[in-house]
């Protein structure tokens, strides 16, 4: 079975990671790639990592309206907030899937998303319908979804992290924290000062203290797997690297006999991107770089608290990767098809 996918906006980090990971994909025929500004332009001049490849040697990018995105099976999303709901409608009445890869479809409240997102949601009655694109908790509901809202890097790593614990009723659900730190990639691929090489080398800050985008959108689905109110403090850190993210969690345990290490190994048992390390070993960024897989650690701490680290790759697991993940749900295809390849090191 071959797939025709188009993507929209894909001049950006995400973008040029969804072309990474589709050009070799064999049941993906790459159909179109929108871009405003460079329509006209061939995708490989634009990115020359793609160079060679038979799938994107082709490829030339055009303007939405030239894009005939209404003949593809699906389409992902690669754009600003806003982009992906103003085109719904007119793809999900072609029978064209949806990928979004902003925050469109990811929070179901349209309240909520008028307030972060500072715009009215364009179709709120698809926000019901909309799933949300987390394999290890809506993996039955991505199979039959026509809309996915695709996870945010930092709601993903840590909803990853608390899942086990908060599945298994062992944590406080009012005293949880997430303590991130990012690459300079998961601020997308923008020309600011803060962004600059001068700004960012030799320097670690925190940023968002005030409040998130994606601090709604993490409790929604911590949430979720609760089955109650949470309470989150999330801070997010912006380091000098280019991938990456780790997110230190902390929960106060309320069952002092709980195994978490156990926990987490049975629950990610079967999860072929989710690796939870032997006890005693600690998770790295670079030990995930441009590869689909996640990185688990969990340690009991004194007095009650328990601590579990994550890693993952913010444009593939936290963004990119995730989504052809949810793509091969989508279809019937093997989970893991396109997504196998080992990570990068050094």
């Amino acid at each position: 079975m071959k797939l025709n996918v188009g993507l929209v906006g894909g001049t950006g980090y995400t973008g040029v990671e969804l072309l990474r990971l589709l050009a070799p994909h064999p049941n993906v025929a790459l159909r179109c790639i929108t871009s405003r500004k460079d329509a006209g332009t061939p995708v490989v001049d634009f990115f020359p990592s793609l160079r060679g490849h038979p799938a994107l040697d082709p490829l030339i990018f055009c303007t939405p309206d030239e894009a005939r995105l209404t003949e593809c099976d699906v389409v992902f999303f690669a754009t600003p907030h806003g982009v992906a709901m103003s085109q719904a409608e007119t793809l999900l009445a072609a029978g064209t899937k949806m990928i979004d890869l902003a925050a469109d479809f990811r929070l179901h409240d349209p309240a909520e998303f008028e307030r972060w997102y500072k715009m009215p949601h364009a179709c709120p009655h698809l926000l019901k319908e909309a799933v949300y694109g987390l394999p290890e908790v809506n993996r039955n509901a991505i199979r039959q979804a026509r809309i996915i809202g695709n996870p945010g890097c930092y709601p993903t790593a840590v909803q990853l992290g608390f899942l086990p614990l908060l599945e298994a009723g062992v944590i406080n659900p009012d005293t949880l924290i997430a303590d991130c730190k990012s690459g300079v990639s998961g601020a997308g691929r923008v020309a600011e000062l803060s962004k600059i090489f001068p700004e960012v080398n030799d320097n670690f800050a925190a940023y968002g203290i005030a409040g998130h985008r994606h601090h709604p959108e993490t409790e929604q689905g911590l949430r979720r797997i609760a089955g109650q109110p949470v309470q989150l403090t999330f801070t997010p850190h912006l380091v000098p690297m280019i991938r990456g993210i780790l997110a230190t969690l902390y929960a106060t345990l309320t069952d002092e006999f709980a195994d978490v290490q156990a926990l987490f190994e049975q629950r990610y048992a079967d999860e072929p991107f989710v690796d939870v390390l032997p006890a005693g070993r600690l998770p790295e960024t670079r030990s995930v770089r441009a590869s689909n897989m996640v990185r688990i650690a969990v340690a009991r701490r004194p007095h009650g608290v328990v601590t579990v680290l994550v890693v993952e790759d913010n444009l593939v697991k936290g963004a990119a990767g995730q989504a052809v993940q949810n793509m091969n749900l989508m279809f019937g295809l093997s989970e893991t098809t396109g997504l196998t390849a080992l990570p990068v090191s050094p």
